[in-house]
Order: C-alpha cells, then sequence, then structure tokens
C-alpha cells in the first residue's frame, strides 16, 4: 500500500470514529480544502471545520470505497448519511475526493458532490426549486462560512497565520 493510500485510509477511518483531531493532522499547515459548501478553506481551518461539523453532528455515518494513491496524488469515493442540522431531513450525500500530497500530507483536497441533489435531499421543495441555483448556492456557502467563522472566534488555534 502506498503512503498516500494509507493516508487516505487514516484520514476515512478517523472520520468514521468523528476523530477530528486525527483528520486534522492529515493535512499540511499549507492545506487547502474546497467542496459546494465551503469553497475555499486554507491551513488549519480545513481541520477546525471537520471538528465543528462532527462536535455537531447527531447521527452521521460515513463509508468510503475505491480508494487509490500514488505519485503524490489519491482519490476515493465516500459517502455520508446524516439529518441535515437546519431541516431534520435525511440526507446521503455521495462525494468524490481527489487530493495532493505534500511532505507526506494532505496538501490539497477537493470534495465533489451533486449540490442539487443535496439541496433536494436537505431542505426539500426550496431545493428542489432552486438547487441547481448561484443564489442557493451562495446561499449555502454563506451560511456555511458564517457557521464556521463563528467556530474558529471560539477555536482561535484554528485562524489563519
Amino acid at each position: 500500500m502506498s503512503t498516500e493510500t494509507a493516508l487516505i485510509e487514516r484520514f476515512y477511518t478517523a472520520f468514521q470514529q468523528k476523530d477530528w483531531a486525527t483528520m486534522a493532522a492529515c493535512y499540511h499547515p499549507e492545506a487547502q480544502f474546497s467542496d459546494p459548501a465551503f469553497p475555499d478553506l486554507r491551513g488549519p481551518e480545513p481541520g477546525a471545520m471537520w471538528r465543528m461539523l462532527l462536535e455537531t453532528a447527531t447521527s452521521l455515518e460515513i463509508s468510503y470505497r475505491d480508494v487509490v494513491g500514488e505519485g503524490g496524488r489519491g482519490r476515493c469515493h465516500w459517502e455520508a448519511r446524516y439529518p441535515f442540522s437546519q431541516t431534520g431531513r435525511q440526507v446521503l450525500n455521495r462525494i468524490d475526493a481527489s487530493f495532493e500530497f505534500k511532505d507526506g500530507l494532505i496538501y490539497r483536497h477537493r470534495d465533489v458532490f451533486d449540490f442539487w441533489a443535496w439541496s433536494r435531499m436537505a431542505l426539500g421543495l426550496p431545493g428542489l426549486l432552486l438547487g441547481w441555483s448561484p443564489f442557493l448556492r451562495g446561499k449555502v456557502q454563506k451560511t456555511a462560512g458564517g457557521k464556521l467563522q463563528r467556530f474558529i472566534d471560539k477555536h482561535p488555534e484554528y485562524r489563519r497565520a
């Protein structure tokens, strides 16, 4: 098993165990993370996001598969099943992750998922009607970003240098 594959396995095993500290330790100090809800997290911010999400998760199931890592890059497919905190609606989010590594750690992490499908599950009718729109994506990003910023304000160790 390559070191890249082993690191991806370590990251998602920690995720399954809700071990945010191990997840954060998998990231390079200059890491960058992006997904449709959090489009540009850097440095310690990805670790803060995972901690915030895991500390507030009431019921979360994580599975992953198709882990491939070599030559400084990697990828996998993972799925998260959980009730969306704002609506209580059940979500099954299917995500494709890609990675770049530096100094044996995750340097770039990009999660891609169908935002419209997610918004239909998480938000119901508003997601069905507006999930395709930049307006709703922007609103979700603003809400998620504000929540993360409030979390970072309470945990200054996650502020960007």
